[in-house]
């Protein structure tokens, strides 16, 4: 029977939260959905094993890939092989929480033609528990998808659990570059808004675990080519916010790069670059910067990192 949904997996050397990832999705009793598992780990078949343990609760494909380490390049193998109609991400580290397929389904029968659908998530420390909420700077329901975009480029907003997109426009949008190690989810999302409406759903059933071995942690520490990365994004689709914001939005954007690039000086301990690289926030203006602010969920996204790393649990 065709599953409703393809959940792609990428793994890398994923052993210490995987089974906790699958245990948590097998909890939602997922019928009709397939599990592809996409693993370039040299762990002895560690994670291997952790895939054989669920194949009697989930339909689930582990897949051995030693040629193939960047997550990006997995994914896109991933929905070219999927069998479903829709497609989630659930990466090594991340949680499906109760309801989340009910929610998901609701969303698909609510609105059949949407690209995607999208939803708040919750923040969680590496031991599972909700630490902050990240929430979504559109209100639920149906939206033009070039309406969200105004904001999404500003900042991707958006925790990588979160989107169930159509097989169909990822396909038709290219799919993910490779490239992008850091950005390459945002400027999919902006593909995909530029080509058709986007449904948000209101419940937060998904959850983003934060610590100090994932990819926004390390790869951050390279700051060229980080700051590289979100200029790519916004320089190839900023011409698509309408002429009539696209200056303000753009303003937002950079102050956005700056404040992104200053938190990863931070993590650095590189105080003098981190306070440097704020200085863009000022010149906004008091309503700039409430702007910057409900796009960016710069607060709700720094200050759950900021508690765990000064107790030490990162």
């Amino acid at each position: 029977m065709k599953p409703w949904l393809s959940a792609i997996v990428p793994v890398h050397e994923g052993a210490r939260f995987l089974g906790e990832t699958l245990e948590a999705a097998a909890a939602q009793r997922p019928d009709g959905v397939e599990f592809l598992l996409y693993d370039s780990s040299d762990d002895n078949g560690a994670c291997r094993d952790i895939a054989r343990n669920f194949a009697g609760r989930m339909d689930i494909r582990h897949v051995p890939t030693p040629e193939c380490k960047p997550w990006t390049a997995k994914t896109n193998r991933g929905v070219a092989e999927a069998r479903a109609d829709h497609i989630a991400m659930l990466h090594q580290d991340d949680l499906w929480l109760d309801g989340h397929l009910e929610a998901v389904r609701a969303a698909i029968a609510q609105a059949p033609g949407a690209v995607m659908s999208i939803g708040p998530s919750h923040f969680v420390s590496v031991s599972g528990e909700k630490v902050g909420q990240w929430r979504l700077p559109f209100a639920p329901g149906l939206h033009a998808g070039s309406r969200l975009a105004e904001k999404l480029i500003v900042q991707n907003s958006i925790a990588i659990p979160s989107p169930v997109i159509r097989r169909e426009a990822w396909l038709a949008v290219g799919g993910m570059d490779e490239a992008l190690w850091y950005t390459a989810d945002w400027e999919l999302y902006l593909k995909l808004m530029a080509a058709g409406p986007v449904m948000v759903r209101k419940p937060a059933t998904t959850a983003f675990r934060l610590h100090g071995s994932s990819l926004t942690m390390t790869g951050s520490r390279n700051a060229a080519d980080l700051r590289a990365q979100l200029e790519t994004v916004l320089d190839r689709h900023i011409a698509a916010i309408p002429p009539e914001r696209r200056h303000r939005q753009g303003r937002l954007a950079l102050a956005a790069i700056a404040a992104n690039c200053a938190l990863a000086a931070g993590s650095r301990r590189d105080w003098r670059t981190a306070i440097r690289g704020l200085r863009p926030l000022l010149a906004l203006g008091p309503l700039g910067l409430a702007r910057f602010l409900e796009a960016t969920r710069l607060i709700e996204r720094v200050m759950p990192r900021l508690r765990l790393s000064l107790a030490g649990r990162m």
